[in-house]
């Protein structure tokens, strides 16, 4: 079909995925939780893909960053591609049997593929698996996330864990920045081989990361 074809041939050829989230000011000032909503670009900075969450102001206010949430993925015609589905999970390493699960499809209703928390006591860690939910790789961040004037990494490694081959990185760009205007947020460094479906659940992965993260956070300040 012309949505699967129009994916394929924007992920073949990318090694790098841009993320901007686009701040409101009513929620920076006011601290009030708005529905997310992103600009995913390719590594010119063109506009591909917009993402935006679809959950109730509910969720968004009692259970961020916990919240479930659905988020669509269109192109430029307003097509939808992609589909980000996230339930309400746990987010303690103490309860290891309810920790964070995210399902991406590719195109909507066909599974590309999931991305999985690990249990670990110290670091943040996941598992990228594919839509037979066999692992295929992992992901690891750092120790501390708060990313205090730095850009955060969490590191893209084999299922070995010992050798890295891409990340995922939270970009730091100023206070002023960050919060009143449309600021870039994260990259994605993957092989440009990858299988496309497995870079479309890296975008997931992404977003997972930041609602965990950085949800509640200004950059470290």
């Amino acid at each position: 079909t012309p949505t699967i074809l129009f994916i394929y041939l924007f992920f073949k050829q990318l090694d790098r995925i841009i993320i901007h989230q686009q701040v409101e000011l009513l929620e920076a000032i006011l601290g009030t939780e708005t529905s997310s909503k992103y600009e995913i670009k390719n590594h010119l900075g063109q506009r591909v893909y917009f993402a935006v969450e679809e959950n109730d102001c509910f969720d968004r206010n009692l259970c961020s960053p916990l919240r479930s949430f659905t988020i669509r993925i269109t192109d430029t015609t307003g097509r939808e591609v992609i589909t980000v589905n996230r339930p309400l999970r746990c987010n303690s390493c103490w309860f290891p049997c309810f920790l964070q699960e995210l399902e991406v499809q590719s195109p909507p209703g066909t599974i590309a593929g999931y991305v999985v928390q690990n249990w670990d006591p110290f670091l943040p860690k996941f598992t990228i698996q594919n839509e037979s939910k066999e692992d295929v790789l992992k992901i690891i961040g750092p120790y501390a996330t708060c990313g205090c004037f730095e850009d955060v990494d969490f590191e893209v490694k084999a299922l070995n864990e010992m050798s890295t081959i891409g990340k995922i990185s939270k970009y730091w760009s100023g206070f002023v920045n960050n919060v009143f205007t449309n600021t870039a947020n994260f990259g994605i460094q993957v092989p440009v081989d990858l299988d496309v479906r497995i870079k479309a659940v890296m975008i997931g992965a992404c977003f997972l990361i930041d609602l965990m993260f950085f949800e509640n956070t200004l950059d470290g300040l």
